[in-house]
């Protein structure tokens, strides 16, 4: 307290000239500063509070839209699969986030297993295991059919009508170009199967569309030159269907490709 006192008295002094000072003023004097840096530390930790705060406000909000941002970002990948929208892509992507660990966590393993493990063989254009050969360099055959994509091969292969070995394009090819090549299509390994292999027939079940019949016209004139029998799917009036709901197309198709009654 006395070295306070005298701190005071020579600040006064020393601003005003020679000040004596009783102890009571002192006193005084001694709490107005303790009172006004107790004020200062409460003005400094409400500034501190306010920093934190915001800090933190700053903080969630940019959590708030990576969120948002990751969540369009998967829904622009899911909608770029075949036959999905955004809106569907949309719907798919919330289910899984509400099941997060009964759909969301199994199949983020399973893509990862199948991205290590599966891939598309470069010959045949079937799925193969990465450590493994495929079927195509494995099987004796003599018949292959040639289908668009994977999704056509599951759809025979569930009829049992056809036993024999597949070839997946991975598309067909575009019908307004003016000289097609095949390029991004797995067409010269057909031909080399065809060849390598010895094959006797090579159908055709590409699809009825214009790309499809533009594909399918592709192949045959590059298989012209093998042994091979160049077959095509017949087209026209499908099972049950009524006369009066078919279009031109399939009408004329069904008429072009009719057969006869009379068994030989």
């Amino acid at each position: 307290m006395l070295k306070q006192i005298i701190i005071i008295s020579t600040f006064l002094s020393f601003c005003f000239g020679q000040v004596t000072l009783t102890t009571s003023e002192a006193n005084q004097y001694i709490k107005k500063i303790n009172d006004l840096n107790n004020e200062i530390k409460e003005l400094e930790s409400d500034r501190q509070t306010l920093i934190l705060e915001g800090s933190n406000l700053g903080t969630t909000e940019n959590k708030a839209d990576d969120m948002v941002a990751i969540i369009e970002d998967l829904i622009k990948i899911v909608s770029k699969l075949k036959s999905l929208g955004p809106k569907s892509a949309r719907r798919i992507v919330l289910q899984l986030i509400n099941n997060r660990e009964e759909l969301m966590k199994n199949l983020t393993n399973a893509l990862a297993l199948a991205y290590k493990h599966v891939v598309r063989c470069k010959i045949c254009g079937n799925l193969k295991s990465v450590n493994s050969n495929c079927i195509c360099s494995s099987k004796k055959y003599d018949q292959i059919c040639v289908v668009e994509n994977l999704a056509d091969m599951f759809t025979i292969q569930s009829t049992g009508i056809y036993k024999g070995s597949y070839h997946i394009l991975g598309g067909t090819l575009p019908s307004f170009e003016g000289k097609n090549t095949g390029n991004g299509l797995l067409i010269e390994s057909l031909v080399n199967r065809v060849k390598k292999n010895s094959i006797k027939e090579v159908i055709l079940a590409t699809s009825a569309s214009i790309e499809g019949e533009t594909t399918a016209h592709y192949i045959s004139d590059s298989l012209k030159d093998t042994k091979a029998k160049i077959t095509r799917l017949a087209k026209g009036v499908p099972v049950g269907g009524e006369i009066e709901f078919l279009d031109d197309g399939t009408l004329y198709s069904a008429f072009k490709n009719r057969s006869s009654m009379v068994n030989d």
